[in-house]
C-alpha cells in the first residue's frame, strides 16, 4: 500500500524502454480507454458546475480558469475556441495560465509555486461574484490555483475543480470539485496524458454544454460561428443551403451581407429576407 497519491503512483507497465513500438502504442492505448469512464462515475459533479456556471453566464458573468502547466494550458486552450467556434465575446471565457501566457510556450520557474499570484491575475479582469472560477490542476495541489480559489472564494465567487486525485486539498476549497481519477500514468507521474486527456475532455464537456444551453447552438449546428477562414465559410455555406433549400450563391451573398449563419435564419424565420 502507497501513501502517494495516485497521480504519482508507479505504472502499472514496467520497463518500457524494452517494449517495442507496437507495444508502446497498444499499451498506451489501452490505457487512454480507460479515460472516458472514469469521467462517465462523475458526470453528475460536472452537471452540477454547469449548471452554476450557465446561471451566472445567462446573466452576463463569465467563465474563468486557472492553472499552471498542462491543466493552465488546456485551460486557455479551451477558452481561446470558445470565440471562433460559438461567436461569443474574448472577454466571456478567460483562461490564465501561472507565468503568463509566455508559459504557453515555455515553463516558467517558480510561478506556479506562489499562493497570491492567480488572484494578481484575476484582478486584472475585474473578477466578480457575477462570474466562476474553475481551478484546475490534475495533483490537486498547486499553490497558485489553490491560493487563486481560496481568494476568490473571500470575494463570495463560485468555484469549481477538476483534479485528478481524490481527497486534494483543492478539492476541499472548491464548491463543486470534479475528480477524475484515472489511475497511474503509462509513464510515471507524467499527468500530460491520462490526466490530462481526461481533463480536456471535460472542458469539452463543460463549455460545450454551457454554450448549447446558452442558446449558441441550432439543432446540432455551429451558428455562431466566427467566419473567419475559408472553410468556415463552406460550412456556413452548406448549413444555409441545408436549411433554407438555397442554392450556394445566394448563400454566399447572404452570408457576406449579414455576418453569420444565426443572423441569417433568423431574418428568413422573421421573413425579412
Amino acid at each position: 500500500m502507497t501513501n502517494k497519491p495516485i497521480t504519482e503512483q508507479s505504472s502499472n507497465y514496467n520497463n518500457l524502454e524494452k517494449m517495442d513500438t507496437f507495444e508502446l502504442l497498444s499499451n498506451i492505448n489501452a490505457e487512454d480507454k480507460t479515460v472516458p469512464l472514469a469521467i462517465e462515475k462523475v458526470i453528475p459533479s460536472i452537471e452540477k458546475l454547469v449548471n452554476a456556471i450557465y446561471d451566472k453566464m445567462k446573466d452576463g458573468g463569465r467563465l474563468f480558469y486557472i492553472g499552471a502547466g498542462t491543466s493552465g494550458r488546456l485551460g486557455v486552450l479551451d477558452a481561446s475556441e470558445c470565440p471562433p467556434t460559438y461567436g461569443v465575446s474574448d472577454n466571456w471565457v478567460i483562461g490564465l495560465i501561472a507565468g503568463g501566457d509566455s508559459a504557453l510556450r515555455k515553463a516558467v520557474e517558480n510561478a506556479e509555486d506562489n499562493m497570491h499570484l492567480a488572484w494578481e491575475d484575476l484582478k486584472q479582469y475585474n473578477i466578480s461574484d457575477k462570474d466562476v472560477l474553475v481551478g484546475i490542476a490534475a495533483s490537486g495541489t498547486t499553490p497558485y490555483v489553490i491560493g487563486g480559489l481560496k481568494d476568490a472564494k473571500k470575494h463570495h465567487i463560485i468555484t469549481g475543480c477538476i483534479v485528478c486525485n481524490t481527497n486534494s486539498p483543492l478539492a476541499k476549497v472548491a464548491n463543486i470539485p470534479i475528480e477524475l481519477i484515472v489511475g497511474p500514468e503509462f509513464v510515471t507521474g507524467s499527468t500530460r496524458m491520462k490526466a490530462g486527456t481526461a481533463q480536456k475532455l471535460t472542458l469539452n464537456m463543460i463549455s460545450t454544454s454551457v454554450m448549447i444551453k446558452l442558446g449558441r447552438v441550432k439543432d446540432n449546428k455551429m451558428v455562431n460561428m466566427k467566419l473567419s477562414n475559408k472553410k468556415l465559410v463552406q460550412r456556413g455555406i452548406l448549413m444555409l443551403v441545408e436549411e433554407l433549400n438555397i442554392e450556394r450563391e445566394l448563400a454566399l451573398e447572404l452570408l457576406e451581407k449579414h455576418k453569420s449563419v444565426k443572423n441569417v435564419l433568423d431574418l428568413y424565420k422573421n421573413k425579412e429576407i
